[in-house]
């Protein structure tokens, strides 16, 4: 494995036994950290990490953009905090609140942090380490549906879920 902060090489570490990874320390610096394997030779896989900037946006991924429109199919969207170059603040914790329009509905949040006391059912839920979840449940009529996402400070979010 091959180590580059901000473009400068920081040597090569190999496997070693039957450890599936390779450890760095490495100072802090930011900027971006890029890795790269190579068996034989040949690069067979790549990886960036980017030092993210202030939060700015929201961003919603769901699982799926498509789902069944029977009343019980689930999308689990994603939701992040992303500075103005695209990249995840994991430090980000707002309070991001919900709306579903069009025939579906909000079914649970989540944000992993186990000492958190909002109900898997609220319509807003605080990110934790950058992250968390809201579930949408299908209606049973087909159309398109669109969820959206807000926070004091940053730039709203929506997305469109196909139910067919």
């Amino acid at each position: 494995m091959e180590l580059y902060l901000n473009g400068a090489f920081q040597g090569v570490r190999l496997k070693e036994g039957r450890v599936g990874h390779v450890m760095w320390r490495v100072a802090y610096k930011p900027g971006t950290l890029r890795a790269v394997a190579r068996t034989g030779g040949q690069v067979t896989a790549r990886a960036v990490v980017r030092t993210a900037g202030a939060p700015a946006r929201i961003a919603l991924t769901p699982d799926r953009a498509r789902i069944r429109a029977d009343g019980d199919d689930l999308s689990f969207v994603t939701v992040t905090v992303q500075d103005r170059r695209g990249v995840a603040v994991s430090t980000a914790e707002p309070l991001i609140r919900f709306r579903v329009s069009g025939g579906a509905r909000i079914v649970g949040v989540d944000n992993g942090d186990q000492i958190s006391h909002t109900s898997f059912r609220a319509k807003r839920v605080r990110l934790f380490n950058g992250k968390a979840i809201v579930i949408i449940r299908a209606g049973t009529r087909p159309r398109t549906v669109t969820l959206t996402a807000e926070a004091q400070g940053l730039v709203p979010s929506a997305v469109r879920i196909d139910l067919r």
